[in-house]
């Protein structure tokens, strides 16, 4: 695969959250029959300060003096992904892995930035150096492997939502509409994977429907413009869970994989931000931080420097 092809769930959610809108409505807003419009002031960010980390002096030693003498650790980001990553009403990038990726330069003793890019442009800058590490819902996988180094910090995925009392089963979907973000796993390999399914069976094939953000995504569904909707599983969940009850899962995740952390390829930081990610699991931090965005279902015990199965 091209590296600038690398998608996020596998790659494998994107737009600020809160926000006035008439026509496509917001993942948070309520859809209301009178006016289609409305303005959503909802809170998407748990209350109270982000949680913290003590320094470790023994990891931060061993960071590489490129990235130690900066006092920053460049990071390249894509929003909006709720919970992992997307903005607050403020326009602050924040989320579950934000949240975490603060915690680690805790750790670190490095000051994290944050610089928004295009998905599929975040894996190549890593590669090029403009960025030291990426962190925006990264699936590690055997082939994205061969190009960038990935370091676990989470168990994701795959999940379909569908409208409350409209049952889909994801694995007999033949002929329906199906959303998806583009360039995510879902798009590039799960949906394509199930409606070749379909063909072989001599089934209709399932119409993939694309769009530019997972909240645009949501609204389809939710608007009735398809039938289904697929993304990671804690993207699915979020959405549904704000979705006043208009949305509700098709059945449990599948396909499970770890989230990861890119790095360039056999970079010397990799074995350093995965003893910080370890001690964050060590230290009962990285639990708290779950708890706190509601994440817990998919916590690790042990980070991994690639540690993809598939």
């Amino acid at each position: 695969m091209n590296p600038a092809a690398h998608t996020r769930r596998g790659e494998t959610l994107r737009r600020r959250l809160a926000r006035r809108l008439c026509g496509p409505i917001g993942v948070l807003a309520v859809l209301t029959l009178a006016t289609g419009c409305v303005v959503n002031t909802e809170s998407t960010v748990p209350p109270g300060e982000r949680i913290r980390a003590e320094k470790s002096d023994a990891i931060a030693a061993q960071i590489p003096p490129d990235i130690a003498d900066g006092g920053t650790l460049e990071i390249g980001v894509n929003t909006p992904y709720a919970p992992n990553e997307f903005k607050d009403d403020d326009g602050t990038i924040v989320g579950f892995a934000v949240e975490l990726v603060e915690a680690l330069g805790d750790v670190l003793g490095l000051t994290p930035v944050f610089t928004e890019s295009d998905f599929d442009r975040i894996i190549p800058a890593v590669q090029a150096g403009t960025f030291e590490m990426g962190s925006s819902s990264f699936t590690d996988t055997k082939e994205r492997e061969e190009t960038v180094d990935f370091v676990t910090y989470y168990s994701a995925g795959v999940q379909w939502a569908q409208r409350t009392g409209e049952p889909v089963d994801p694995d007999n979907a033949c002929g329906l509409r199906v959303a998806v973000q583009t360039t995510t796993i879902e798009d590039i390999e799960e949906v394509p994977a199930k409606s070749e399914e379909c063909i072989a069976r001599g089934l209709p094939p399932i119409d993939k429907v694309k769009y530019d953000s997972q909240d645009e995504a949501a609204n389809a569904l939710i608007l009735g413009r398809v039938d289904a909707m697929s993304a990671d599983s804690p993207v699915t969940a979020y959405v549904i869970a704000r979705s006043e009850g208009r949305l509700e899962d098709a059945g449990p995740l599948f396909d499970a994989a770890p989230y990861g952390f890119v790095v360039a390829k056999d970079s010397p930081f990799g074995p350093v931000l995965q003893q910080a990610v370890q001690n964050l699991v060590d230290t009962g931090v990285y639990a708290q931080i779950l708890e706190r965005w509601g994440m817990e279902d998919g916590a690790i015990t042990t980070s991994q420097i690639n540690g993809a199965t598939s």
